[in-house]
């Protein structure tokens, strides 16, 4: 038995033992809401944490130079695209996107490593008491942390992808040296608004006075809402696939790629205001909607040229080709294997979709195997409506509450005239799918971020 005196100092030794990554993990996940795993009782329409947050730091978001990324399809590929091109440059790059897909420290990197373990460990240890007082969203919380991160190892400049939104979104604290916004689609209508033109004024909200925008697309419903925000902000705006166009994009055998490419990569010429700019533009990323977003980081980079950085051809090319050995992309219609053909992609509303199934397409295949899982709150009955009829359809759901559940999903998608089976998990559906496909048949996992993280 232990004595009284004995006992307060065992209970003293756990009480500031140190937790674990692991155990400081399970922490944020429990103690933080998180938009990832519950949807949108974990959205904050408000900054008022994350300034709270960044005061505790020290304001940190001050002490680097960065560029601010927001879109509803495609924010995640340019980011990567212009880290990787800067990285190229010799400079020290911050990344902050978001969601992980394998483990939480993807969402924050510095030329491509991952916040170390111990870094996050510390942060959460240091200011555990204060995070329970502000009581932040996960997001928030995690913004600071990246923040943080990148104003102690001094980077040069750091990449910032929105979370959600743009105008409230936690990272719109910071003053970039750039702007850019992909391109507007119906996602997260419930938060953002049911119409491109709502949408582009949350989008917009992360133009700010003097900070020169780039627009990836031209819309037609969402033109007028950035060229008056620009306006507003006494800012410059320009339309990057106005100024930016691709020819002749096609894959092209490459042995030198790394391990799980495939030997393929892309390869296109670009154009500026109609003349020859770029022949031959390689890139690892191999869906074909990349031109779009490559117009995008070409827009931001003249704009930084514009600002005294040296991006030349060479650096350009280098960073683009790259973009996945240099800063770790996944889940851009990667490559897990061959013969059968597999391929994941994170394409999880209308637009990305319709660009993955251009992409289904346009690749070579029999028959299509087509593993699904998606979230429970969005209205997925037009998705459904797109997918192909002929595809033989594996249901899943992925291991995080907001997933719809496989047979409920296998419900909505027999109403759209799909077939196919229920399986427990995105793993069975996965295996389930290789078995019965031939060497020539195509089988493609998505329908949400989640159910790819779980296969790449």
């Amino acid at each position: 038995m232990y004595s009284k005196d004995e006992c307060e100092i065992l209970l003293n030794n756990i009480l500031v033992q140190k937790m674990n990554y692991q155990q400081t993990l399970d922490y944020l996940f429990s103690q933080l809401p998180m938009f990832q795993r519950i949807g949108a009782a974990a959205y904050k329409a408000d900054l008022n944490n994350t300034i709270a947050i960044c005061k505790l730091l020290g304001n940190p978001e001050n002490k680097f130079k960065s560029i601010h990324i927001a879109g509803t399809n495609g924010k995640g590929s340019t980011s990567h695209m212009l880290a990787s091109v800067l990285q190229s440059a010799g400079l020290k790059v911050g990344l902050y996107t978001s969601p992980h897909l394998k483990d939480f420290r993807e969402r924050i990197k510095i030329n491509g490593e991952v916040i170390p373990e111990k870094y996050v460990i510390d942060f959460v240890e240091k200011y555990k008491a204060n995070f329970e007082k502000i009581q932040p969203s996960f997001f928030e919380m995690t913004v600071g942390l990246a923040f943080d991160y990148f104003s102690n190892e001094k980077v040069d400049i750091a990449v910032v992808e929105v979370g959600l939104g743009g105008r409230l979104d936690s990272t719109n604290v910071i003053v970039p040296e750039v702007s850019v916004i992909t391109n507007i689609s119906l996602d997260h209508t419930a938060l953002l608004g049911n119409s491109i033109e709502k949408i582009a004024i949350e989008k917009a909200g992360i133009i700010k006075t003097g900070i020169p925008v780039v627009i990836g697309e031209t819309q037609t419903d969402s033109k007028a809402v950035f060229i008056n925000s620009a306006k507003e902000k006494n800012t410059s705006i320009v339309f990057a696939d106005e100024i930016y166009k691709a020819q002749n994009v096609s894959h092209v055998k490459n042995k030198n790629l790394p391990t799980g490419q495939a030997g393929l990569f892309l390869k296109m010429d670009i154009e500026k205001n109609g003349e020859l700019f770029y022949k031959n533009i390689e890139s690892e990323l191999l869906g074909l909607y990349q031109h779009k977003n490559i117009a995008s980081v070409l827009g931001a980079i003249d704009k930084l040229n514009e600002k005294g950085f040296q991006l030349t051809e060479e650096i350009i090319r280098s960073g683009i080709k790259n973009a996945i050995s240099q800063t770790g992309l996944l889940g851009r219609w990667q490559m897990l294997s061959e013969q059968p053909l597999v391929i994941a992609d994170t394409a999880h509303n209308e637009a990305g979709i319709s660009e993955v199934l251009n992409q289904i397409n346009h690749t070579p295949h029999k028959e299509l195997h087509f593993v699904l899982g998606m979230v429970s709150d969005k209205d997925i009955s037009k998705i459904l409506l797109m997918l192909p009829k002929s595809a033989k359809y594996y249901f899943c759901k992925a291991n995080i509450p907001r997933a719809l559940p496989a047979y409920e999903l296998s419900l909505e998608a027999r109403r759209a005239g799909l077939k196919g089976d229920v399986y427990a998990c995105v793993h069975d559906a996965l295996i389930a799918a290789k078995e019965n496909a031939k060497e020539t048949d195509l089988v493609f996992i998505g329908g949400s971020t989640f159910t790819v993280a779980e296969v790449v």
